[in-house]
């Protein structure tokens, strides 16, 4: 019975997935991706299957490359606010995956909420 960190991830993603798609709505998805140096975020579109904005600290301009922490998060979460708004996009649901909302995901959140972003 004992569950590997993997397993209770893989568990925590189809839950939040499952619960965002049942209330979904037409709605964007902002999903959100963090690796141990990195973190990306993408405003994605279900009904059509495009990604209509998306921010990473892969990109050299933003001024955090490589970069995996709560400064960066922020960043991060502002940019996807400023590229969302640029898109039409005004209102999305937050896709955390199996990420628990705490630390940097929550920063990235707060982030973009305070750039305009409604969710």
């Amino acid at each position: 019975m004992a569950n590997t960190k993997r397993e209770l991830f893989l568990k925590r993603r189809l839950r939040v997935r499952n619960k965002l798609r049942a209330m979904a709505d037409g709605r964007a998805r902002l999903s959100v991706h963090r690796s141990n140096k990195n973190i990306s975020v993408q405003l994605i579109d279900d009904a059509q299957g495009i990604t209509l904005a998306a921010a990473s600290t892969l990109e050299k301009d933003l001024g955090c490359f490589g970069k995996n922490n709560l400064e960066a998060a922020a960043k991060i979460g502002a940019t996807i606010a400023e590229r969302a708004k640029k898109a039409g996009v005004e209102t999305c649901y937050f896709d955390r995956g199996g990420f628990l909302f705490h630390g940097k995901i929550k920063a990235l959140a707060d982030a973009a909420r305070e750039g305009g972003l409604k969710f």
